[in-house]
């Protein structure tokens, strides 16, 4: 199995509403996702509640091999989700781990 997270900050100074608007679009689409890609085999996407933290969204996905985190990652219509992400984002970080 292979494990994919995923760190977001967000750009400093948006609203808060924009924020969050920009943020919950991120979720809603991402969960999305495995309707469309099967071999998804678990996704989650949460938000940081602890303040002296500078990453803004966490990202944990669960695929069988690391040629289906691949397809993932490729695939267009994550392509699009990303891409609505992308212009509010300061910073990211990523690391991918296989488990037996």
């Amino acid at each position: 199995m292979v494990k994919h997270i995923v760190l977001f900050q967000l750009k400093e100074g948006m609203d808060p509403q924009e924020k969050r608007l920009v943020m919950d679009t991120f979720r809603t689409g991402i969960l999305a996702l495995p309707s469309v890609m099967p071999f998804i085999q678990h996704v989650e996407v949460e938000f940081n509640i602890n303040p002296q933290e500078k990453y803004d969204i966490a990202l944990y996905s669960e695929f069988a091999t690391f040629e289906d985190m691949k397809a993932y990652a490729v695939h267009p219509d994550h392509l699009a989700v990303a891409g609505l992400l992308k212009p509010h984002v300061a910073n990211r970080a990523c690391t991918d781990y296989e488990t037996k």
